[in-house]
């Protein structure tokens, strides 16, 4: 028997925060290293002056009550509590989409997103492009986690994600949209799924990086062999850590608030489309939520589970995707795999776009565009919506 939603307001207990406050005001920073900031990692001075302003000027009620905004709900379905939005469309059909997050991201990435896509004339668009949202906590991050309980990987996210659309809140069919993590989610639906999704849209490709793969490479497959390459040897150095030791590094990133932002923001300042500081990309505000949330929760230890699968178990997409897919290569997105690549895995791309800025935090960075993009794919899709 299908356990029956039930609704959820979020509320971080007053004494929380005070322990928060506590801890940020006695961190101890470590000295810069003599060469330029971020050279080695989070820069100090960066650092220092987040903490300050996460300790003394961030409100956390206010991004708390943004996040409240939204009709919540937890289930339990796959042996744990799982939290997501459920946020009704407006126009004359609207169609079910499921919004994946990955790592280090939550349910925040989707906040000025999800409005874009449920309400599309309320920014000028059309309402007969109008989605209902479903955004769940990925199982083992946020409001998807509770102690002691069960580890997820990408594959049994998928399938927990399929159970909720259609045994629980009752979709024949749906579309499926993320990046990060939520990318290959949704390949993976794609894969093992295809005959609940009406398609997919990705703004990161689930494809092997194997630079050497391609021994006849053309011009673009070049390029992409030398980005495979760069971040391979200079950014994968996380994935490691989270995919062979992820417990150990949870002591500390579990203890330490600032140890947590450094961690996280190093990655908003890596992967976005910024100026040298993320915040040119990323709100501050918005971003210390995000981290505020892996805080409060406590999931940074099960959040890195999904690197630990990806390490110790085969290639997650059996096959091809033959789904209808649709792509948004934002600049500076950490890897872009070129058309001819992305179709050995993905046989049916209906739409590829390069957008003009942005990087693998779309949802936060360009929410307007990237909206506008999944709109565009799935249009022509709508016929064969449930």
């Amino acid at each position: 028997m299908t356990s029956s939603p039930q609704g959820f307001s979020l509320h971080v207990p007053e004494s929380a925060l005070t322990d928060l406050r506590d801890r940020l005001a006695r961190t101890r920073l470590p000295d810069q290293a003599p060469e330029p900031p971020w050279t080695y990692g989070t820069d100090v001075a960066y650092l220092g002056g987040l903490i300050e302003y996460w300790r003394d000027g961030f409100d956390w009620r206010a991004e708390e009550a943004k996040l409240n905004e939204f009709p919540q709900f937890r289930v339990p379905l796959h042996d744990i509590d799982l939290h997501f939005l459920h946020v009704p469309g407006e126009g004359p059909a609207p169609m079910p989409l499921l919004l994946s997050h990955g790592w280090p991201g939550s349910v925040f990435e989707f906040l000025d997103l999800i409005p874009r896509l449920t309400q599309p004339a309320r920014f000028g668009g059309d309402a007969a492009d109008a989605f209902t949202v479903v955004a769940p906590s990925l199982p083992g991050y946020g409001l998807s986690f509770r102690l002691g309980q069960k580890r997820f990987g990408v594959e049994a996210m998928a399938d927990c994600f399929a159970d909720l659309m259609t045994d629980v809140l009752g979709y024949k069919r749906f579309a499926a949209q993320g990046g990060d993590w939520g990318g290959f989610i949704s390949s993976r639906l794609g894969a093992v799924h295809a005959d609940k999704l009406i398609g997919i849209h990705l703004n990161l490709l689930s494809v092997r990086r194997d630079p050497e793969a391609l021994p006849d490479a053309t011009e673009e497959e070049r390029r992409f062999q030398g980005e495979s390459r760069a971040f391979l040897k200079e950014e994968t150095g996380y994935q490691w850590i989270q995919g062979t030791r992820p417990q150990t590094l949870a002591f500390a990133l579990t203890d330490s608030p600032a140890g947590l932002a450094a961690w996280i923001a190093e990655k908003f300042r890596a992967w976005s489309d910024n100026d040298g500081n993320p915040e040119t990309a990323i709100g501050r505000d918005r971003m210390l939520a995000n981290i505020s949330l892996y805080w409060f929760t406590g999931c940074i230890g099960a959040s890195f589970h999904p690197y630990f699968v990806r390490m110790h178990a085969p290639w997650l997409i059996p096959g091809t995707v033959d789904v209808p897919m649709g792509y948004c290569e934002f600049p500076r997105e950490i890897l872009r795999p070129p058309r001819s690549v992305a179709a050995r895995t993905y046989s049916d791309i209906r739409r590829w776009t390069a957008m003009e800025r942005g990087g693998h935090f779309a949802a936060l960075e360009q929410p307007e565009a990237l909206a506008r993009e999944i709109r565009a794919f799935f249009r022509p899709l709508r016929s064969g919506g449930s």
